[in-house]
């Protein structure tokens, strides 16, 4: 019997071969943009598809799935756990990038409270980018697997709960930890530390990476978005658009010459932000360059309101990285 496959990327990468039956994907949340989702939202998203789903405005785990002619289709409106039941293996492939290795602590933490369905997990050791496998599917490549053992789950209940806390303290301190049974998490909980503001230049690893490649002349934001050069990897272009309009739209700004368009633009119009991002050239103000050379703080002059994981980040709440963490 063919597995289940519980992934980061687009399921069809799995079936496309031939290799699953399904696929499941697990990206419906914004883990490392915003607030966490509700505990409600979860257990909507998860459980079993009730009347009361919509209430919630939380998109049901099935509503995700291209079930075209696939038999269990008759079973999408069970719960995630009790679905899983439905196969000898499920295989759970989830990247090096953080948003991924987030998506795979949130589900291990799940199953964890779902045992009979935990017994069918295997973990696949993926080592690449799952984007980089285009419509062909992923071909004969098959990483190392493992059983999803209870140390697994026990180090993704502990990973999840510290990133939902109200602090950044209990991430930082299961670095001391023994996190072996997930290899990827401790370099993806470091990428995500870096991004708290530095406690030099007040801006995380992206924002502060994005004002470096201004001033070096990258001038367009597709290279901000997209280059490898830039070399960090939490959030997804729109997310550092979001980030880019932050240091270019404060009272003390650090960019210049992002479309104005942008000023007030609901983030749902993806359309319209695409077009005014294109459109953009932009360049350091003098403020800008002085961040840059770490002479200027980027939150005392601006104001900060944005989610780290389950902190809440203000000016007057503003954890930094050090590289060590440093409280408010």
């Amino acid at each position: 019997m063919k597995p289940l496959v519980l992934t980061n990327e687009w399921p069809y990468r799995f079936t496309k071969g031939g290799f699953a039956d399904l696929g499941l994907y697990s990206g419906n949340f914004r883990f490392v943009w915003g607030p966490p989702p509700s505990l409600d939202e979860i257990a909507a998203h998860l459980g079993p598809r009730t009347p009361g789903d919509k209430a919630i405005e939380a998109m049901h785990w099935s509503d995700w799935v291209n079930w075209r002619r696939n038999e269990n289709r008759k079973h999408q409106n069970l719960s995630v756990a009790d679905f899983c039941q439905l196969y000898e293996a499920v295989e759970l492939w989830f990247d090096t990038h953080p948003k991924a290795q987030l998506e795979l602590i949130w589900l291990l933490d799940y199953f964890r409270d779902h045992p009979k369905a935990a017994t069918r997990l295997k973990l696949r050791l993926v080592d690449h980018d799952l984007m980089e496998f285009g419509p062909d599917g992923i071909g004969d490549w098959r990483p190392p697997i493992v059983d999803v053992t209870e140390k697994e789950l026990a180090t993704a209940s502990v990973a999840w709960q510290a990133y939902r806390s109200p602090t950044p303290e209990a991430c930082f301190d299961l670095l001391q930890r023994d996190l072996s049974a997930l290899p990827l998490l401790r370099p993806v909980l470091l990428d995500l530390l870096a991004e708290l503001p530095s406690a030099s230049s007040g801006l995380g690893a992206t924002e502060m990476r994005m004002l470096e490649m201004i001033g070096r002349g990258y001038s367009t934001t597709s290279e901000l978005f997209y280059c490898p050069i830039r070399q960090t990897s939490a959030f997804e272009a729109r997310e550092m658009g979001y980030l880019l309009e932050g240091l270019a739209f404060g009272p003390t700004p650090a960019v210049a010459g992002l479309a104005e368009d942008l000023r007030g633009m609901p983030q749902d119009n993806l359309r319209d932000r695409d077009l005014a991002y294109r459109g953009s050239r932009p360049l350091l103000t003098d403020f800008g360059k002085a961040v840059v050379a770490q002479k200027e703080d980027f939150s005392r002059h601006n104001p900060i309101d944005r989610w780290w994981g389950g902190t809440h980040m203000t000016n007057d709440n503003l954890w930094r990285w050090n590289p060590a963490l440093v409280k408010p």
